[in-house]
């Protein structure tokens, strides 16, 4: 069976990650790397096995050896960036951010159904073993109903953090680059909020330095969230239900989480989840290939509308606090 060919946008940290977690995907391989500095390409290429390597991202999405894109460069670039792999009739899978509003995108939606290009938003943490026994537990009436959701994170960025996290111009701000785990969290359990108030500490340049965010959804079901580029926080989340509540530790969002489930108020059980070698990038990136070799143009796992309720949930908790980027 040939494999689906991988080129990967952007040589930074989660690119990294990233390719270092395709090699635990059986049908699939990097083949590709492409960054605005040539020597940065050709040396990510060596390091994890790529044949070919450019200095430019136009020659990356013009090659004919590559199937799918994953888009690695700060959620600022997104928007283009996806964009010009789906003109080029490449299937992309877009780190989180998918944009910085929802009128990007809705435009990168609209471009992957015209063109009938694969368009999925790199949103890892639905596809990890964790996520998904809770959801499962969730689903199956376990913890009951849930009413409650608790989720924050945060850490500290020192006295002169980078400048992508506080410059509007590039989506700066705790809520876009960690707060949008928690609030994934709680749009994929209970759907849209009904009410949306929040309360940020913000820098000079008007984004937000940590976040407060309430939510409130057509169940009554209530959701305190939380994000921070001032302190370290647990980096933990609850969902509480009328029988009983789980706790995901360590983490939350990442392969390293921890379940632990409590019905009634006491007893703690912890629950078994499968690990894997890696950071945990390769499940999404096998779902992606399983997507492509169905030639489905559309996740049913994080599909456009899931995308949708997440960026439009961004912008109103944006719009409570004032927050705006260059783009708005």
């Amino acid at each position: 069976m040939q494999k689906i060919r991988w080129g990967i946008l952007g040589c930074g940290k989660i690119a990294n990650k990233f390719a270092g977690d395709l090699k635990h995907v059986r049908d699939a391989e990097l083949v590709a790397v492409g960054a605005r500095d040539g020597e940065r390409a050709r040396s990510f290429a060596a390091a994890y096995g790529a044949a070919h390597a450019f200095d430019s991202y136009e020659g990356l999405v013009s090659s004919p050896l590559v199937d799918v894109i994953y888009v690695a460069t700060p959620h600022g670039f997104h928007h283009e960036h996806a964009l010009l792999c789906l003109r080029h009739g490449k299937a992309v899978l877009c780190e989180k951010a998918l944009a910085l509003n929802l009128r990007q995108v809705k435009e990168m939606i609209e471009e992957s159904k015209r063109s009938n290009v694969f368009l999925m938003e790199a949103f890892w943490t639905k596809f990890l073993p964790q996520y998904q026994k809770m959801l499962s537990l969730v689903s199956d009436g376990t913890i009951g109903e849930v009413r409650m959701v608790q989720a924050d994170f945060g850490f500290n960025g020192g006295d002169t953090p980078a400048q992508r996290l506080y410059d509007p111009a590039l989506g700066g701000g705790s809520l876009l680059d960690v707060g949008i785990y928690p609030v994934f969290l709680a749009t994929s359990l209970l759907g849209r909020p009904v009410n949306v108030n929040a309360i940020m500490d913000a820098y000079d340049t008007g984004v937000d330095r940590q976040i407060a965010i309430s939510l409130q959804f057509d169940s009554g079901a209530l959701a305190s969230l939380s994000a921070s580029f001032e302190v370290d926080t647990p980096v933990a989340a609850t969902i509480i239900g009328t029988r009983g509540y789980i706790q995901m530790k360590n983490r939350f969002h990442n392969a390293t989480c921890e379940l632990e489930m409590v019905i009634g108020r006491d007893n703690p059980q912890a629950i078994d989840v499968l690990r894997e070698e890696g950071y945990g990038y390769q499940f999404e990136a096998r779902h992606v290939t399983e997507c492509l070799r169905d030639g489905v143009k559309e996740s049913p796992v994080m599909s456009f509308n899931d995308s949708i309720l997440l960026m439009e949930t961004l912008d109103r908790i944006r719009d409570r606090c004032g927050i705006r980027y260059a783009v708005d």
